[in-house]
């Protein structure tokens, strides 16, 4: 019987490591693009942190803390590590934001943002809705469980584990991410705003040599066809650059 005793222990310090990185892995996934969305079920997402946490436990166990478990341990475990998680997957979220804003400025430029409907949670017009589907597919398409994994085991060296961050730095960086986000969705939208100030430079040029023409009448159908041709020309090069923001974050977070 007393060999089974150090058994045990290596048992139950194996659940504690586990419980840890769930902890983290569980938090992160809440907020993820793709694999944390409203319309996953719940059973598939709790599915989805068992494998990563599996996955993860291994490349990051030489720094989680070896003691044995307590309360005290579990209480801390519960307010780092789930902080910890809901801060990187709120980050790795700002890129979805960004996208929907972009889609937003873009509809309102050009006069589509109550063109069509949506079936989404978030209320967004029409152009987000689609730039934002087709991101997230584009994302899964691409291998982001690899990626995602790859970001939450860095995420051990820029957050340690058991150790609550410092308010400051969090407010700093998600200042900084925040600040990003934005401007990636104005470059994201730029042709957009581009394409409406040239429309509304026409109109008040033809306004200005023909008064009695109702320019607006005219121009409603003129900006509406360009902006869904634009969108069908500039979608792959707009998603292909919000793919290479996501991925240089995920290869090298917060720098």
């Amino acid at each position: 019987m007393t060999g089974l005793v150090p058994l045990a222990e290596m048992g139950t310090q194996g659940l504690w490591l586990g419980l840890l990185v769930l902890l983290r892995v569980g938090a992160a996934l809440f907020a993820l693009p793709g694999l944390g969305e409203s319309w996953v079920p719940a059973r598939l997402r709790l599915v989805l942190a068992l494998l990563l946490s599996a996955a993860i436990l291994p490349a990051v166990t030489a720094t989680l803390p070896t003691g044995s478990p307590t309360l005290a341990l579990l209480l801390r475990a519960l307010a780092t590590e789930t902080v910890a998680g809901l801060f990187l997957g709120v980050m790795l979220r700002l890129f979805v934001f960004a996208l929907q804003t972009a889609g937003t400025i873009a509809a309102q430029a050009t006069s589509l943002s109550q063109l069509l409907g949506t079936a989404a949670a978030d209320p967004m017009p029409a152009l987000g809705h689609v730039l934002s589907v087709a991101a997230l597919a584009l994302l899964m398409a691409t291998g982001f469980h690899v990626k995602a994994a790859g970001y939450l085991i860095l995420s051990y060296d820029i957050l340690p584990p058991l150790a609550l961050p410092d308010p400051a730095i969090l407010a700093q960086v998600s200042r900084a991410e925040v600040s990003r986000a934005f401007a990636l969705a104005f470059s994201l939208a730029a042709p957009f705003v581009i394409l409406s100030a040239l429309y509304n430079l026409t109109l008040g040029f033809i306004n200005k040599a023909m008064p009695q023409l109702m320019v607006a009448f005219v121009g409603a159908p003129v900006i509406t066809f360009g902006a869904v041709a634009l969108m069908a020309l500039v979608a792959p090069t707009l998603l292909a650059v919000w793919l290479a923001q996501v991925d240089h974050f995920l290869s090298a977070p917060f720098r």
